[in-house]
């Protein structure tokens, strides 16, 4: 049973957000760091990878759909990736990337002081793809989790880098946002597990975060994405209206 669990989730090759957040203390004295997903399509995915290998076991990682999509990617399993900047993310990996990539689960479970056994995903238990949102109609909530142990209680996902915490069916669900692209409020946003919950946001200098990127990162469109992302010029209004569609209300009855 785990006191202290970061859940650090959407980091997206953002080396400048995802030092910030390692040097909060309730990260560095965590017991373990779960990383929910799209660790590398961004704009230093080396520099992430790195680092995060670099810290050992207190590491536990999740595959996401962006994390797939580079592998499948460069082993020559598709030929196009929806996101601009991640076909340039995918040619820069090491094969000890992929390696590494290619070696994550797509969930797992710990059990944690105060939550008992949480399940740990991308986007839901069972697709690292599938939109679920903080007003998704409840039986959306009971389809994904579908197929799950009654013993679950906690379910902790991310993919729509929006942080919220609600309860479906009896299960506390927990998006923790995401750290390098973040929708609706600038900052670096993580969860702190057991024995409750917190939503926490590290903010960090974004200009200089911006020019680090500009100069370590070689990706040909650095500076209008930087500003876009870093900025969050996206807001929640905005990605809520994008995903919506996808959580399958327009064809509830």
């Amino acid at each position: 049973m785990l006191n202290r669990v970061a859940v650090l989730s959407d980091i997206h090759g953002v080396l400048p957000a995802l030092e910030a957040v390692l040097a909060e203390p309730d990260v560095s004295t965590a017991e373990h760091i779960v990383l929910t997903g799209d660790i590398t399509a961004g704009p230093q995915p080396i520099q992430v990878l790195d680092l995060l290998t670099s810290l050992g076991d207190r590491v536990i990682w999740i595959s996401g759909n962006a994390d797939r999509e580079l592998l499948e990617y460069r082993r020559g399993q598709r030929d196009t990736i929806p996101d601009p900047i991640a076909p340039w993310a995918a040619a820069q990996l090491r094969e000890d990337h992929l390696d590494l990539l290619s070696s994550l689960p797509r969930s797992l479970s710990l059990s944690v002081n105060g939550l008992g056994k949480v399940l740990f995903c991308h986007a839901t238990p069972r697709d690292d793809e599938e939109v679920v949102l903080v007003d998704s109609r409840l039986d959306r909530w009971e389809e994904v989790f579908s197929g799950l142990d009654t013993d679950i209680r906690t379910v902790v996902c991310g993919h729509t880098h929006m942080p919220f915490v609600r309860l479906a069916h009896g299960r506390l669900v927990i998006n923790p946002g995401s750290i390098g692209m973040p929708y609706g409020r600038t900052g670096a946003h993580w969860a702190l597990l057991g024995p409750g919950v917190e939503l926490r946001t590290t903010h960090f200098d974004l200009q200089a975060a911006a020019t680090q990127l500009s100069q370590d990162s070689s990706y040909p469109d650095i500076t209008e994405w930087a500003d876009y992302f870093l900025h969050a010029r996206a807001t929640d209004t905005d990605a809520l209206a994008a995903f919506a569609p996808r959580d399958g209300r327009d064809h509830s009855p």
